[in-house]
């Protein structure tokens, strides 16, 4: 065996060996974003194919499937970063509130109620099992809230045209406490939205229904946004 092709066997072994650290270090953090470990494994999985590749290329004229390019282990922090800590974990804490809340009111127009009722009962059938017969809905507040839950719970699944979109207001603001629902009771429907006397407000988003013209008849629940800046 000539010395080109041992220092090719050698450089496909550290890529196994690699490979193996590599997963190994996953495994450990458990889905921990931005381990240290897992980012040197693969700073050295990465060079280890890359040196593979190119041996590969000078002794036969073959390529493997990775495209990968050599990356200095000395400047990999410094291009790419690792965690929140830094390099050592040693950074200063970051200065600002860690805690941003953003609260949002859209109202509705309801045309039909007989219409929303309809087009909320359906989207209860459709998501309850095929031998349970579903309840009747009650009322526009009980419809607009089947259709949050069987949609995605944003206001996007109220973008129908049973509901005629009116002004509606978001409110950036940064807290120091995260919102805790425990300490509110079910049915305390301006507690969790009221400002915290430590609260900052940055700024508001004014939300105003888009009035299409007759050629423009797809952008029924279109807004048009105004940004209020409180700083």
């Amino acid at each position: 065996m000539t010395d080109q092709h041992a220092e090719l066997d050698a450089a496909l072994e550290r890529v196994i060996a690699t490979a193996r650290a590599h997963l190994a270090a996953v495994k450990a953090a458990e889905g921990r974003i931005d381990d240290d470990d897992v980012w040197q494994a693969y700073v050295a999985l990465n060079n280890a194919s890359f040196e593979y590749d190119e041996r590969l290329l000078d002794a036969f004229g073959e390529v493997t499937p990775w495209d990968v390019e050599s990356i200095d282990p000395n400047e990999a922090d410094e291009r790419f970063g690792v965690g929140l800590g830094g390099v050592d974990g040693n950074e200063p804490t970051d200065p600002h509130p860690q805690v941003v809340s953003v609260r949002q009111r859209r109202d509705y127009r309801v045309p039909s109620v007989a219409a929303l009722i309809r087009v909320a009962e359906a989207a209860r059938r459709s998501a309850a099992a095929e031998d349970e017969e579903s309840e009747p809905v009650e009322g526009v507040g009980e419809a607009v809230l089947e259709l949050l839950q069987t949609g995605d719970g944003s206001l996007g699944a109220l973008d129908i045209p049973e509901l005629e979109p009116l002004d509606g207001l978001v409110i950036v603001s940064e807290v120091a406490v995260p919102l805790d629902l425990e300490s509110f009771d079910d049915d305390d429907s301006a507690g969790p939205f009221r400002p915290g006397a430590d609260d900052q407000l940055v700024g508001r988003l004014d939300e105003h229904p888009f009035l299409p013209t007759e050629g423009d008849a797809d952008h029924d629940h279109d807004h048009d946004h105004g940004v209020s800046s409180a700083r």
